[in-house]
């Protein structure tokens, strides 16, 4: 008996690991090869490709193709219609499967409705990329990224809210009153 549940328009091909509590929802793929931690939510429309590798507590909402190469850790959210690639130059008359890049995304990033994110980049711990932004170039952890390109244009807590910092560079969450030190462009929770 699955510890997970798929709904019955879902396909779920051999030799998937999926966690326990995991909901995969309509017309979802999960394909051969990928690991897919406890506690997952993974909505309508979503392909999961081989060897993906997804954390306990990602978040996928409908309509997200997650590429071979894509790895998120735990915590993390994926929007609406985001997309990853996985080549940087793809071209149907060429076989690039053994070029996949890999795109990392670490413990408790989002990112935004219809966001894009180029292969082959990093997007920091707790960052929050803004609905329909280009990632480029990696991100920062706690960096708050919106545009095409995107850029940085400022910080957010482990809770999402933007940081406002000190002249001592100190900053605390308006929700959780956490504190955050910038020091040398990084931010850092600091309790």
């Amino acid at each position: 008996m699955n510890e997970y549940f798929a709904h019955e328009t879902a396909i779920v091909d051999d030799n998937c690991s999926i966690g326990k509590d995991t909901k995969i929802w309509h017309f979802s793929h999960i394909m051969s090869g990928c690991v897919i931690g406890e506690g997952c939510n993974i909505g309508q429309n979503v392909v999961i490709s081989p060897s993906v590798i997804l954390g306990k507590n990602v978040k996928i909402q409908n309509n997200v193709s997650v590429y071979t190469g894509v790895i998120c850790e735990d915590d993390v959210f994926l929007g609406p219609s985001m997309v990853f690639t996985n080549v940087i130059n793809p071209r149907s008359h060429v076989n690039r499967k053994s070029e996949y890049a890999q795109t990392l995304v670490r413990k408790g990033a989002s990112i935004g409705a219809n966001a894009t994110v180029v292969c082959g980049n990093e997007i920091g711990a707790y960052a929050l990329i803004g609905a329909g932004a280009v990632i480029t170039k990696p991100v920062k952890a706690f960096a708050l990224v919106v545009g095409n390109p995107a850029k940085q244009i400022g910080w957010v807590s482990e809770n999402g809210h933007k940081l406002v910092f000190n002249a001592a560079g100190m900053a605390s969450c308006t929700e959780t009153g956490q504190e955050y030190e910038l020091l040398n462009d990084e931010v850092k929770r600091v309790k």
